[in-house]
């Protein structure tokens, strides 16, 4: 019979001594990890939301070399603040920075306790919890994706990890093993173990400081847990996009602010919006993913006799400092390949 386990059974001291000793010794050198200044880490765990850790690191260290503290973040303009986010996705998490860093300005200091953090827009629980603790020393426990599906394994929960009961226990097993002495550490160690060690598949057991206390590996279940409710089904779509360029500029729109998303962000033309333009040749294709949104790519150069109503001529040069979509830069990038490509092979 299939036993899951309760919080008091675990061992929590013993769990607590061995992944601490684990993560002392096998972390991994990350930036944000060299200091406890509360700016550095909310600017960490606000970026780590849905990213990986190595799509972060490099717009970490450009973000605070532009952005130093919260009061430079604060008085940014925001296409500044929205270029040096521009490729990171889910850009509500940009203008919810600078939205808590005005208010986090107009407070006169950071906010030292877990329910003033949470006030802070764009800020939840689990960030609420991580910067409480890291920064500042406070008991809260974290819950995000990497350390519930290690304690679901750890006490064997059978429940659909999206429920709201589910998610409670775990919350409740948390708080239980969390390390009241050292609770940024602790929580770091917990979120470092499943981001390293219990892999959502093949978790490596064998590594595992705790593996000894884990309900799932002694039921032979550590591949089939967490358990997750269905995905919804992926949507595909098709793009043709247009390069149009003019002694050294590039032709764009912008997105209106009221837009749902990537408001005010610069895209390249689709061929529906430049219906006159005339196609001179074929860049190539590729594919991107937004969620659960599967977006299949063209990409064309093409002329236009002048500039349309609503577009505008941005220089090449001047890219990198204004907020330019993921879709469109890949298409840029797509188009230099195939131009270099055909100069190399002669072609006019």
């Amino acid at each position: 019979m299939v036993h899951q386990a309760r919080p008091g059974e675990l061992e929590p001291a013993s769990i607590r001594r061995r992944l601490l000793a684990w993560y002392r010794k096998h972390k991994r050198d990350l930036p944000w990890r060299r200091n406890e200044d509360p700016y550095r880490i909310w600017i960490s765990e606000i970026m780590l939301q849905q990213t990986r850790v190595a799509a972060v690191l490099p717009y970490y260290a450009r973000f605070l070399a532009r952005f130093p503290d919260v009061q430079a973040l604060a008085e940014a303009p925001e296409q500044d603040l929205l270029a040096a986010w521009a490729g990171l996705g889910y850009y509500s998490r940009a203008r919810n920075l600078q939205k808590a860093a005005k208010n986090i300005v107009e407070l006169g200091e950071f906010p030292r306790d877990h329910s003033a953090l949470r006030e802070l827009p764009g800020v939840g629980d689990y960030t609420a919890a991580a910067v409480a603790s890291i920064a500042f020393g406070l008991p809260h426990a974290v819950m995000d994706g990497n350390v519930a599906r290690v304690l679901s394994r750890l006490a064997l929960e059978l429940g659909d990890i999206k429920s709201v009961a589910v998610r409670k226990r775990l919350r409740a097993l948390a708080e239980v093993l969390l390390d009241r002495k050292r609770p940024g550490e602790f929580n770091q160690a917990l979120m470092e173990l499943g981001a390293t060690v219990c892999l959502p598949k093949r978790p490596r057991c064998e590594r595992c400081p705790v593996r000894l206390y884990c309900e799932a590996r002694k039921q032979g279940l550590e591949n089939q847990l967490p358990v997750r409710g269905a995905r919804p089904s992926a949507d595909q779509r098709g793009k043709r996009l247009l390069v149009i360029e003019k002694a050294g500029k590039v032709l764009f729109w912008q997105r209106p602010a009221e837009s749902s998303r990537l408001a005010k962000f610069w895209e390249l033309p689709e061929r529906e919006q430049l219906p006159t333009a005339k196609v001179t040749d074929y860049a190539g294709a590729f594919r991107h993913t937004i969620v659960n949104t599967t977006y299949f790519v063209e990409v064309c150069r093409a002329i236009v006799g002048s500039r349309p109503n609503g577009f505008r001529w941005l220089a090449k040069s001047s890219l990198e400092g204004v907020p330019v979509s993921t879709i469109a830069k890949k298409a840029l990038a797509l188009h230099a390949q195939s131009e270099a490509v055909s100069r190399r092979s002669g072609v006019p």
